[in-house]
């Protein structure tokens, strides 16, 4: 096991503190990218649930990289935080020639204290010759690909209007892994194309991805996206906050625990969402799973197969 017992699961901060020697925190960027379902190669106007308004970095009147990088940074100084991953978080960060992306990347991991990237992208998106440029860069410095899986079934994926199937998830993943590359995968909880057992069983098919680190996701609708007009024209079922508990429960009993949790629900800014409100904060969540958990005498993995 990977962590101590007691924490129940495998914590991002465990993880990064025993690879880093101390605290490390994320600053997150937004350089400027678009998706191929907004820029019109597979689509326009993205996935359903998508408005990156709902969570991507808040300095609405910062412009540049060099100008969000440091104003990211001088906040965790305040904090005694002095390593940092660059996070290039707004849509598909990989979606761009590869001299634009070389020079944005070397950019970022010039600044003092920072000790990698993490690149939000997806798995359409990460072809040879982006690889290959991520492989070289890799050699030197921690590279982080956080992948929107999002999910396992490709009724879903068409639900959404993600623009590729699980296949070409699993093809990519695989061909990254070759690279020795950290990858983390984004997943959501909770579409109405999915049964509570088929949410469940998807635990078995993220085991087989040999992914190293996951992002789970409640499923959420913000405002100004498509998911939004579905829902107010046909309301479906969301989790509870109880109903969410008891689900990443027996999630994370499925999980293999060699798996890093980076997040256990999603997030999205108050003015932006519409459903579900729960009256429990992410801090009472987190800890009612633990407690669950260790109520249980259980701890992820506890039933992966």
């Amino acid at each position: 096991m990977n962590f101590p017992l007691e924490h129940r699961y495998y914590k991002y901060s465990y993880y990064l503190k025993n690879k880093f020697g101390e605290k490390v925190y994320k600053v997150p960027v937004n350089a400027g990218f678009t998706c191929p379902t907004r820029d019109g190669h597979l689509g326009t106007g993205g996935c359903i649930y998508c408005n990156n308004a709902s969570f991507s970095p808040t300095d609405r009147d910062i412009k540049s990289i060099d100008e969000q990088i440091e104003a990211g940074i001088q906040r965790l100084q305040k904090r005694n935080i002095y390593k940092y991953l660059i996070y290039f978080q707004s849509y598909t960060n990989t979606y761009a020639p590869c001299q634009k992306l070389e020079k944005l990347y070397r950019k970022a991991l010039d600044y003092k204290g920072v000790v990698g990237l993490c690149i939000g992208t997806r798995p359409d998106c990460v072809g040879k010759d982006v690889l290959s440029l991520l492989n070289n860069i890799n050699q030197d410095t921690y590279i982080s690909l956080e992948i929107g899986i999002e999910s396992v079934y490709n009724k879903t994926l068409e639900w959404v209007r993600r623009g590729h199937d699980f296949q070409t998830t699993q093809a990519a993943i695989a061909r990254i892994k070759e690279k020795n590359i950290h990858v983390s995968g984004h997943y959501i909880l909770g579409f109405p194309t999915e049964t509570k057992k088929e949410m469940l069983a998807s635990a078995e098919k993220i085991n087989r991805l040999q992914i190293d680190a996951i992002k789970l996701h409640h499923l959420h609708i913000v405002k100004n996206t498509k998911l939004a007009k579905i829902y107010k024209k046909s309301p479906f079922e969301l989790f509870s906050a109880p109903e969410w508990i008891n689900l990443i429960v027996e999630y994370l009993e499925r999980l293999d625990a060699g798996i890093v949790i980076q997040r256990l629900m999603g997030d999205a800014r108050g003015d932006t969402l519409i459903a579900p409100q729960w009256d429990m904060n992410k801090f009472q969540i987190l800890s009612a799973i633990k407690d669950k958990l260790a109520a249980r005498d259980s701890h992820q993995g506890g039933k992966a197969k």
